[in-house]
């Protein structure tokens, strides 16, 4: 027991430590527990900040139970106050109270190391299944408070699309879409092109005067979630 403490003790201490703020899902495919399977094939401590508890399995979302401000805020601040957050993203926020609670514990954050930190936004607005997992008043609050914190956003087709009022149809629409995205909102845009048809997925980086492009083929016919989580 003793030496798997000692262990633990020395994972925090050498290995860097991010923040994950999503939801919960039950069938751990999408969600914190996405995440956390992702920092850890990286080699990185993972933290969690549950947003809402997700029941769902692939394909389907039952219910979603979100969780209160007051404890979304608690779970961030004492985190902060014991570890040192190399990085954090976001995935469900589902409400604007949780979105502008996210916003303004991260601000304090960054406060508290004296600098930025460095801050993916997913704006999770719809699962794999097509279940809306957004509340659409949310979605302003997501412009105005949090992609002013963001260093990249993840939006895949769909969300892009509700962020520029435009259909993304095909390799040059998204190209054009993410000069736009990353116009309007002055961050680095990953576009996420599994929406896309075609054979191959197709995801396109927009940092700086950069454009990035990464294509390969496209696995169909499995039954998955929780991709857009993995990836961002």
């Amino acid at each position: 027991m003793g030496r798997q403490k000692d262990r633990r003790s020395q994972s925090t201490a050498t290995a860097p430590v991010a923040l994950t703020i999503a939801g919960s899902d039950s069938s751990a495919g999408a969600g914190v527990q996405a995440d956390l399977k992702t920092f850890s094939a990286l080699g990185v401590y993972g933290l969690t900040a549950l947003t809402c508890v997700v029941a769902e399995i692939p394909g389907k979302v039952s219910q979603i139970e979100p969780v209160t401000p007051k404890i979304i805020r608690e779970q961030i601040q004492v985190l902060a106050k014991s570890f040192g957050i190399a990085a954090a993203k976001t995935g469900l926020l589902y409400s604007a109270e949780i979105v502008e609670t996210v916003a303004g514990a991260l601000v304090d954050l960054s406060g508290k190391f004296g600098n930025r930190v460095p801050l993916v936004i997913d704006p999770v607005t719809v699962a794999t299944s097509g279940d809306l997992l957004l509340r659409p008043d949310a979605i302003a609050l997501y412009e105005s408070e949090l992609f002013p914190l963001a260093t990249l956003l993840t939006p895949n087709l769909d969300e892009a699309e509700k962020l520029i009022g435009e259909p993304i149809r095909d390799l040059k629409a998204m190209r054009k879409a993410g000069k736009k995205l990353q116009k309007k909102y002055r961050v680095s845009v990953l576009l996420k092109g599994g929406h896309l048809a075609g054979g191959d997925a197709v995801d396109v980086l927009f940092a700086g005067e950069k454009i990035r492009e990464f294509s390969s083929p496209f696995v169909r016919g499995v039954a998955t979630h929780g991709t857009g989580c993995t990836y961002s």
